[in-house]
């Protein structure tokens, strides 16, 4: 991508010879159904309270628990000389790394919840809010990251496991728990410890 600047009477336009940043354009408007009301990326805003089906709190909390139970129990079935046993403890490295990082910016940030007000512009509130960024889209990308990173070279399939953070950032709106941009900081820094 490159911007060239050119000489209109006077005028100065800047034009994006590539496509890509309207091709993100176009997903950013799509994912945040067009609404730009506040945060830091300016596309914060409630969406609809929906709990039923795959949505349900128990099963977000059941995701979160068979994610860490899993690599727990992979990293010491397989071990850590066993090339899967070493994705699984590196797993372990990078959710807990992750896990603490997501902490220390919650208590930093003290962000307000949507369901704390309704107000994406609510930061440094103290110790009742904890919403930026979500600990549990960081665990879920944190945990997917190092399989996608050591095996998607010889199976492209494994990229299918980013569709956990996916669901999981879904559900997270969709429960009025966080806001689009603290899943986004969340999958981030998931993906960075993971990485």
């Amino acid at each position: 991508m490159y911007f060239t600047l050119q000489s209109n009477n006077g005028k100065r336009t800047v034009r994006i010879m590539s496509r890509r940043p309207r091709l993100f354009a176009a997903l950013l408007l799509l994912v945040t159904g067009g609404a730009w009301a506040g945060g830091p990326f300016g596309i914060d805003h409630e969406i609809a309270l929906d709990q039923n089906g795959i949505w349900a709190r128990k099963y977000q909390t059941g995701l979160e628990i068979g994610v860490i139970a899993l690599e727990l129990s992979g990293a010491a079935w397989f071990g850590k000389d066993d090339p899967l046993g070493h994705t699984f403890w590196q797993t372990i490295d990078s959710t807990t790394f992750s896990a603490v990082a997501a902490l220390a910016l919650k208590k930093a940030t003290g962000r307000a919840r949507p369901d704390q007000g309704n107000d994406p512009n609510k930061w440094f509130r103290g110790g009742c809010c904890e919403s930026f960024p979500s600990g549990e889209v960081t665990l879920q990308a944190s945990f997917v990251t190092p399989f996608i990173v050591d095996y998607s070279k010889d199976h492209p399939w494994v990229w299918a496991l980013e569709l956990l953070p996916l669901y999981d950032s879904i559900a997270r709106l969709k429960s009025h728990a966080h806001w689009q941009s603290d899943v986004i900081a969340g999958w981030a820094l998931g993906t960075a410890a993971g990485y």
